[in-house]
C-alpha cells in the first residue's frame, strides 16, 4: 500500500465507524447479537483479509486505544468507595473466587498447550472475564437484577471490573521481566506515578471541575474532563504503566463528586465511539486464514471457556447458598468471554507475552463465545423453567423481594434544587425515598452537598445526562428550576424521552401554569401555598376565628384551582381570559358574602388574586 496522502486517515476512520454504527451495529442488534461482534465483523470485513480497505490496521489501532481509557475512567466513575463497602463480602469473595479459580483452569490449559507460563496466566485470567455490558443488560431486559443470582452476578462483574484495572497494570511489568529489564529504578517510577495520580487528583481536579462548572460553556467543562482523563493516563503511560489505570483512578477520584453524572454525560459519545474503533481495529488484525485451518482448534477453545467458566459460576452459586436453578442462570449468564479480553489480550500481543497467532486464537475463541451467548441462554433458561415447573421448589418468596442496597435506582428526580426544589428533595430525604437532584448552578450544588443533600452537578434539559443519572429508573420527575424556558425545555423533553413517567412541575404564574398543561404536566404555583398560609395568619391576626379562617383558605384555594382550569380552555384569548377573571372575582365574593357579610371589603381583597394575570415576586 502506497503512503497515505494527508488526511487518508481521517478518511479510513469516518469510514470503519458509520460503516459499523449505520450498518453492522442495527443487523446485529436485530439477530439479539451484542454490538461488539459488529464492530469486530467490521473490522475483519474492512480489513487486510477481507475488502482490503485498510491495509494496516496498527495506525487506526493506535489512535482507537484513547477508548479503552475512557471506558476505564467511566468503571471508575461507578465505583464509589461506599458503593464498594455495601458489597464487600460478594464482590471480594464470590468474585475472587470465580476470577482465580476460573484464570487457574484456564490458564493451566493455556500452558498445557504450549503457552510460556507468563502468558498463560495472562491470557487465563483474560478469558476469566466476562462482559459487564452484556451480563447487566441480559439481567435487566429480563428484570432479574433483583433475584439471587441477579445480585451475585453483579457482585462478580463489580469484582472483575476491578481486577482488569492491576492486570492491565502487570502486564508490562511481566513483559518487562520475560526480557529482564525490570529494575527497582522502574518500581520506583511506578509507585511515584501512582501517588501522583492519586494525591494530585484529590486535590486539584475537583477544584479545576469548580472553575469550569462556574464558567458556564459547556465546552470548557467537556475540555476539563478530557484533560481530567487523559493527563492521568499520559502520567501513567511515562512510568510505563498501563494509561487506562490513571484514567480508573481519576474516575474512582470524582465517583462521589457532584460532576459525576456531567462527567459520565460528557465522555460517553468519546469513550463509544472510540471504544467501538478500538474493536474494529481488534477484527482488522485477525488472521482468517488461520482461523480457517483450524476450526477444531478453535471450537475446542470455545467449549473449555464455556464448560470450565459455567462450572465455577455454579460451583461459586451454589457455595453462596443461592437455589440449584439460580446457580445455573448464574452460569448461563456469565459464562461467555468479555469485551476488556480483547483489551488484556492485545496488552499481552504488545509486551510479547503471546505470539500474534495465539493472540488471533484467543479473540477468535471469545469472540465466536459471545456470538453464541443469546442463543445458549435462551436454551439454558428454556432447561430451567423446565425443572423448576416439574419439582416447584419451594422457596421464601420475600426473599427476592427485599431491595438491594447497591441496587438501588431513583424514584424521583428533582431537576432544579433552589429554594423551591430543595424542599422536596429534604421531604423525600426524610421519608428514605431513592432520589437524585440536578442542579446547574455549581454554587448551590456545593451548598446542597455540605448540608448532606444527593445532588449532581448537570444541565436537566440535556438528554445525556438524564441517562446517566438513572431516568429510566424514576417513576417521578419534579422540574423545579428557576427561569420558566428551561422550565419547559426540561418537561419537553422528559414527556419526550418518557412519556409513561409522571411529572410534576413548579410554574412561575398562571401563564406557566397553562404551558405546562399544555405539556401534560400537573403545574405547582411556587408562591400560591406560602401566600395562602400568609392570608391565613392575617384573618387570624384580625380575631377570625381559627376554624373559619382555615375554611375560607381552603374554599380560595378550591375556587382559584378551578379557576385555573376553566382559564386553561381560552388562555390563548386575551379578552376571555380578562371576562373569565371579572365572572370569578364576582362569583368569589358571593362565595364569602353569606360569612362576612362585608363584600366591599372581601372584594378589595380579593381583587387581582384571582385573575393573577401578573407574574409573582
Amino acid at each position: 500500500m502506497e503512503a497515505p496522502l494527508p488526511g487518508t486517515l481521517s478518511f479510513e476512520l469516518a469510514l470503519v465507524l458509520l460503516a459499523a454504527a449505520i450498518v453492522a451495529v442495527p443487523l446485529f442488534r436485530r439477530f439479539g447479537l451484542v454490538a461488539v461482534l459488529a464492530y469486530l465483523a467490521t473490522g475483519v470485513l474492512l480489513g487486510p483479509d477481507g475488502l482490503g480497505v485498510v491495509r494496516d490496521p496498527e495506525r487506526i489501532l493506535g489512535a482507537s486505544e484513547i477508548g479503552v481509557v475512557m471506558l476505564l475512567f467511566v468503571i471508575g466513575l461507578e465505583l464509589s468507595p461506599a458503593r464498594l463497602a455495601l458489597m464487600r463480602r460478594p464482590v471480594f469473595g464470590a468474585g475472587s473466587a470465580q476470577v482465580f479459580a476460573s484464570a487457574l483452569l484456564l490458564g493451566g490449559a493455556l500452558y498445557a498447550y504450549g503457552l510460556h507460563w507468563k502468558g498463560a496466566l495472562v491470557a487465563g485470567l483474560g478469558l476469566a472475564l466476562s462482559s459487564t455490558a452484556v451480563g447487566l443488560q441480559l439481567l435487566a431486559e429480563r428484570k432479574q437484577l433483583g433475584s439471587d443470582h441477579g445480585r451475585l452476578a453483579f457482585a462478580i462483574l463489580l469484582f472483575q471490573d476491578l481486577i482488569a484495572i492491576p492486570l492491565l497494570a502487570l502486564i508490562p511489568l511481566l513483559g518487562g521481566a520475560k526480557n529482564e529489564t525490570l529494575t527497582w529504578s522502574m518500581v520506583g517510577h511506578a509507585l511515584g506515578a501512582l501517588v501522583l495520580v492519586y494525591f494530585g487528583g484529590r486535590l486539584m481536579m475537583h477544584r479545576t471541575l469548580k472553575m469550569a462548572a462556574r464558567a458556564q460553556a459547556p465546552e470548557v467543562f467537556t475540555a476539563t474532563a478530557l484533560l481530567a482523563v487523559l493527563g492521568s493516563a499520559w502520567i501513567m503511560q511515562q512510568a510505563g504503566l498501563s494509561p487506562g489505570l490513571g484514567a480508573f483512578i481519576a474516575g474512582v477520584l470524582l465517583a462521589d463528586s457532584e460532576y459525576r453524572h456531567e462527567l459520565e454525560s460528557q465522555i460517553e459519545p468519546f469513550k463509544g465511539l472510540l471504544l467501538g474503533l478500538f474493536f474494529i481495529a481488534v477484527g482488522m488484525g485477525i488472521d482468517l486464514d488461520r482461523i480457517a485451518a483450524e476450526p477444531g482448534l478453535i471450537a475446542g477453545g470455545v467449549g473449555l471457556l464455556l464448560v470450565v467458566k459455567f462450572a465455577v459460576l455454579y460451583g461459586v452459586g451454589r457455595a453462596a447458598k443461592i437455589a440449584p436453578a439460580h446457580a445455573l442462570m448464574l452460569g448461563g449468564t456469565l459464562w461467555l468471554g468479555g469485551e476488556f479480553a480483547f483489551v488484556v489480550f492485545q496488552e499481552a500481543l504488545r509486551a510479547r507475552l503471546v505470539s500474534a497467532a495465539n493472540h488471533d486464537r484467543l479473540v477468535a475463541i471469545v469472540g465466536v463465545s459471545m456470538a453464541l451467548m443469546p442463543l445458549l441462554l435462551l436454551a439454558l433458561e428454556r432447561r430451567v423453567r423446565r425443572h423448576e415447573a416439574q419439582h416447584r421448589p419451594v422457596a421464601p418468596e420475600h426473599y427476592d423481594a427485599l431491595p438491594d442496597p447497591a441496587l438501588e435506582k431513583p424514584q424521583v428526580l428533582v431537576a432544579g434544587v433552589g429554594r423551591f426544589g430543595q424542599i422536596v428533595a429534604r421531604l423525600l430525604a426524610a421519608q428514605r425515598i431513592p432520589y437524585v437532584a440536578l442542579e446547574s448552578s455549581p454554587e448551590q450544588v456545593e451548598d446542597v452537598r455540605r448540608n448532606g443533600g444527593r445532588i449532581f452537578y448537570g444541565d436537566p434539559t440535556r438528554p445525556d445526562l438524564l441517562r446517566a443519572a438513572g431516568a429510566e429508573h424514576v417513576k417521578v420527575f419534579v422540574v423545579c428550576t428557576d427561569d420558566p424556558d428551561s422550565n419547559l425545555r426540561a418537561v419537553r423533553l422528559i414527556r419526550r424521552l418518557y412519556p409513561q413517567a409522571r411529572i410534576l412541575a413548579r410554574a412561575r404564574n398562571r401563564q406557566h401554569a397553562w404551558r405546562l398543561m399544555d405539556l401534560g404536566t400537573e403545574p405547582f404555583r411556587e408562591l400560591l401555598g406560602s401566600s395562602l398560609e400568609l392570608g391565613e395568619r392575617v384573618l387570624l391576626e384580625l380575631g377570625v376565628p381559627a376554624e373559619v379562617a382555615a375554611d375560607h383558605v381552603r374554599r380560595f384555594r378550591a375556587h382559584d384551582e378551578a379557576l385555573l382550569r376553566e382559564q386553561y380552555l381560552v388562555y390563548d384569548d386575551d379578552a376571555a381570559v380578562v371576562q373569565s377573571s371579572r365572572h370569578a372575582r364576582a362569583d368569589l365574593l358571593k362565595l364569602f358574602e353569606a360569612d362576612t357579610g362585608e363584600s366591599g371589603s372581601g372584594g378589595s381583597s380579593t381583587a387581582g388574586v384571582a385573575g393573577d394575570s401578573t407574574p409573582p415576586r
